[in-house]
């Protein structure tokens, strides 16, 4: 890597583990170089969800009037392909091809369909909005052009980030995926906020023009990080004249295999209640600023901004908690859920009052109580993780969170319009007026799921308590040494109590990571 590239990553590099999250992962054989080359793929990632869920619905419904019903349904069409992550990372774990590739095909695939999803979208969205020359054409033909583009990017960055992250992990030694694992995160959500400052500076004077601009560059820019990233990162597989490998288990038997691991339907259950209650806000919270608020397109998109940055910090924090001896990701989880109360109840408050200040705030606790939410769920679930199926693993946990998302981004604006549409002209609630009152009637529903995730969660903590006692009780007192019994470090016992490996020990079940 040369020029200004080059010096931007000897700079980072040379800043060492103590300021970089997770660079301990690096080795001699991988270098932080290339495990931040290869990172871009979350930065495409992010830029993408920015695109989606923060800048084009605040557009949709403030600029070009699109109802928040449609405009929901839209943002949510990506998440249609939720469910295919586990299939996904599946495919990718015994793809065989003539190049000895797996990962690879998977990601440029994935490329090329994100691509071909934002090149068409931006002339969709002005045929939808009826812009200009478009005004004349048929309703349907607006409808239907903006699904598929919003189709097309959703499969595409379902098949990158599946197979993406499932290629850092193979990268890595065993011990190390969980800290992979994070710094793909956190350079996710390095890129939601690069992304969300570079669309809101491009955005400040709007016009249809310049809309058709930031989402051609955004796919330009898609298909050369995710190139970058991807370059000459797995190594080649000979294909012709090895020896025919074992027949691989089909996806059903894979599947029943993963979930018979110690409560995983209830982690499950759990990732869904509280990627409802996150993501119902996704598609909101910059239309409130806008209509509530009397924020510009601008200043609503740096929102995208702050909630990365909350989340940027509350995943350190929890990579910091979960690094102690004892540390349960549960108790994180937990801790996630709760921190989401009072962040929503900040953003309610701020209408009535029109303090843009605490509505700031209140964006800025919501991506961190999401993170340590997100955090804690992801480790309990690598925990899990057989050795032989690392993206039926990733897969698992993306399709239930971003199936949850899509839920919740369909269901928030349509039960946005219906409040509003109840209420009619008869003036709203607890000081709102009709048109806050809907908004703030989805931030309490919010409140009610977090609620029910809490009460799953409390439970699980309780019995991973119990079950921490007693691997510490079994442990047998060292020879010549009186007291207590020493605690083992959290990872020995969350390990053989939530990893296919600790309740199905007798099995001969492999490992979790």
């Amino acid at each position: 890597m040369k020029g200004l590239a080059g010096r931007a990553v000897k700079t980072w590099v040379s800043l060492g583990p103590r300021f970089l999250p997770f660079a301990d992962v690096a080795t001699e054989d991988l270098p932080l170089s290339r495990l931040l080359r290869l990172s871009l793929f979350q930065v495409s990632v992010g830029m993408a969800l920015v695109l989606l869920v923060g800048t084009l619905n605040r557009v949709m419904i403030v600029e070009l009037g699109v109802p928040a019903s449609l405009v929901g349904i839209m943002i949510a069409l990506p998440l249609v392909f939720a469910p295919l992550r586990a299939l996904i990372g599946f495919r990718s774990d015994n793809h065989r091809s003539e190049l000895g590739w797996r990962r690879v095909p998977f990601i440029w695939r994935g490329t090329l369909v994100q691509f071909g999803g934002f090149a068409i979208m931006p002339f969709a969205l002005l045929v939808l909005a009826g812009q200009g020359e478009a005004a004349s054409a048929p309703a349907w033909i607006g409808q239907a052009s903006a699904g598929l583009a919003f189709l097309l990017v959703g499969a595409g960055v379902h098949t990158v980030q599946t197979a993406g992250l499932a290629l850092a992990t193979d990268l890595v030694p065993q011990e190390s995926h969980p800290k992979v694992v994070g710094l793909m995160y956190v350079m996710l959500l390095l890129g939601m906020i690069a992304s969300a400052l570079v669309f809101g500076a491009a955005l400040v004077d709007f016009t249809p023009g310049r809309l058709v601009q930031v989402i051609q560059g955004a796919a330009l820019a898609t298909l050369v990080l995710n190139t970058v990233a991807m370059w000459k990162q797995e190594a080649r597989r000979p294909r012709r004249g090895a020896p025919e490998p074992v027949a691989d288990p089909s996806f059903v038997d894979s599947w029943k295999s993963f979930c018979r691991g110690d409560r995983a339907v209830q982690h499950l259950v759990i990732i869904g209640v509280g990627t409802l209650a996150f993501g119902m806000a996704d598609v909101l919270l910059e239309p409130f600023g806008g209509q509530v608020l009397g924020m510009d397109v601008a200043q609503t998109t740096r929102l995208t901004a702050l909630f990365a940055l909350g989340g940027l910090i509350g995943f350190a924090f929890a990579s910091q908690a979960l690094g102690r001896p004892g540390a349960d990701p549960n108790r994180i989880t937990l801790a996630g859920a709760v921190t989401g109360i009072p962040a929503f109840a900040l953003v309610m408050v701020a209408g009535p009052m029109d303090l843009v200040r605490i509505f700031q705030f209140g964006n800025f606790l919501i991506g961190f109580g999401a993170a340590l939410f997100a955090h804690g769920t992801l480790t309990a679930s690598m925990n899990r993780a057989p050795k032989d199926q690392i993206g039926l693993a990733l897969g698992a946990w993306g399709s239930v969170q971003a199936t949850a998302a899509g839920v919740a981004i369909a269901l928030s604006g349509t039960f946005r319009d219906l409040v509003k549409a109840v209420l009619g002209s008869t003036g709203g609630f607890w000081g709102f007026d009709a048109i806050a009152s809907s908004y703030v009637a989805v931030f309490a529903l919010e409140i009610v799921f977090l609620v029910i995730a809490i009460g799953v969660t409390v439970p699980l903590l309780r019995k991973g308590r119990r079950d921490l006692a007693r691997a510490a009780s079994a442990l047998p007192e060292p020879a010549g040494r009186s007291g207590p019994t020493p605690v083992p470090a959290a990872g020995a016992a969350s390990g053989a109590a939530s990893s296919p490996a600790g309740s199905a020990a007798g099995r001969g079940a492999t490992s979790a990571p």
